[in-house]
């Protein structure tokens, strides 16, 4: 690993223009979904993202970005129609399960993408082993165990805070205080930084040296948190929150105690909340596996397509939701080549991609985790035109496996 504050080669910055649900849904789905609803030369693929709650900033990006990728290329994925069936997350597994349970078993899509909380691929994961059916995840994701039918187009949700923890360890001359949601995503997002930095020498500035906990989703006043960061000697913060929480730690921090200490993140700059944040996130850093200036012809293309069709800079989960259709589309095309197009032979022919040239970089399952082997980036907020925007600074880690 390196860190060089130049702008790397290659990379120049462009202008972008419950228990019961989950026990009824299982009763419910029996058997593949290989016996598709959709004509023969038409694919199913059913989404399932946050279009309410907490999340809903997060879960219509990853809709947009899946949909901007069949409006580029004729509403096709392996040169077959798609039939995009869409359902509501929510806030978690208690929405998730009944929604993708319908997915499978009513409208028995042949493949499903998605799902912005990792309690809810932990949820639905029973449903997708029993049916049979590749989950293309769009979004962070935990560990998990049977990977035959699980994969990723974004990262493991460890992987931010493993990326830029040496980055804070070299910068910040002291310790840093850890916060974050308590649910299992801020639970997997902060134990990569934590054991990461401390893997590093670095020394947390918390009072019991375990990350804060803020309770989720109800969380809305984050003063009373940044009152005793500022009673600690954190010479920086580091933290993880998405959606509407983000906008609201962002904005709380720069009028709190500690708005001259250093804030370091992942996500909470990322998508419409910065418009919504406005000057309160001025000069926070972030770590992400993509920036939307980033210089690269699928990038071009990718960020021209989509300010012209949403007029904001693109982001990271609609880039991965893209690069979902992306990777489907060479999977159903392989194997229509090889044979008949099912469930089973589209999750087959995931496994036989390589590269998959990407807005992010060329990247690559890794044959481990079925997640991306791919580059991360340093960014911060600053003025891009008359806009502010998250502006990669630097690489600074390659993870995956």
């Amino acid at each position: 690993m390196f860190f060089d504050i130049s702008l790397p080669r290659g990379r120049r910055r462009v202008r972008p223009v419950g228990a019961a649900a989950l026990a009824l849904g299982l009763a419910a789905v029996t058997g593949c979904s290989s016996d598709s609803g959709a004509g023969d030369d038409t694919v199913k693929v059913g989404l399932v993202a946050s279009l309410s709650g907490t999340y809903e900033p997060v879960g219509t990006e990853l809709r947009k970005g899946f949909e901007l990728y069949l409006a580029t290329h004729d509403n096709k994925l392996g040169g077959r129609e798609v039939e995009l069936v869409v359902a509501d997350e929510g806030d978690g597994p208690p929405t998730a399960v009944p929604a993708a349970t319908k997915l499978i078993k009513k409208d028995k899509v042949d493949a499903l993408t998605g799902l912005v909380g990792g309690g809810s691929v932990n949820a639905v994961l029973p449903l997708i082993n029993q049916a049979k059916i590749p989950l293309l995840g769009s979004n962070a994701r935990p560990p998990v165990k049977d990977m035959k039918y699980v994969w990723t187009t974004s990262f493991l949700s460890d992987e931010p805070g493993k990326a830029i923890a040496p980055y804070i360890k070299e910068k910040v001359d002291g310790p840093v205080y850890a916060i974050g949601p308590d649910y299992q995503g801020g639970y997997d997002e902060l134990r990569g930084f934590t054991d990461e930095f401390k893997k590093v020498g670095g020394k947390l500035a918390n009072p019991d040296g375990k990350t804060k906990w803020t309770p989720f989703p109800k969380t809305t006043n984050f003063m009373p948190y940044f009152a005793d960061i500022a009673k600690t000697d954190a010479k920086a913060v580091y933290c993880f929150y998405a959606g509407k929480a983000a906008i609201d730690f962002a904005k709380q921090y720069a009028q709190s105690d500690v708005a001259d200490i250093p804030l370091y993140t992942a996500f909470v700059t990322e998508g419409s909340v910065l418009q919504a944040q406005g000057d309160a996130a001025k000069d926070v850093y972030s770590v992400l596996n993509y920036a939307a200036d980033l210089d690269n012809e699928a990038n071009r293309k990718f960020a021209a397509d989509w300010t012209a069709k949403h007029d904001t800079q693109p982001t990271t989960y609609a880039m991965a939701s893209y690069d979902a259709a992306a990777v489907l589309d060479q999977a159903i095309a392989d194997a229509a080549e090889k044979g008949e197009v099912t469930p089973e032979t589209i999750n087959t022919a995931i496994g036989g991609l390589g590269q998959i040239d990407s807005p992010r970089g060329a990247w690559e399952f890794g044959d481990k985790a079925h997640s991306p082997v791919q580059q991360w980036y340093l960014r911060q907020v600053r003025k891009d035109g008359d806009q502010l925007a998250n502006v990669m600074v630097q690489d600074l880690a390659t993870l995956g496996s």
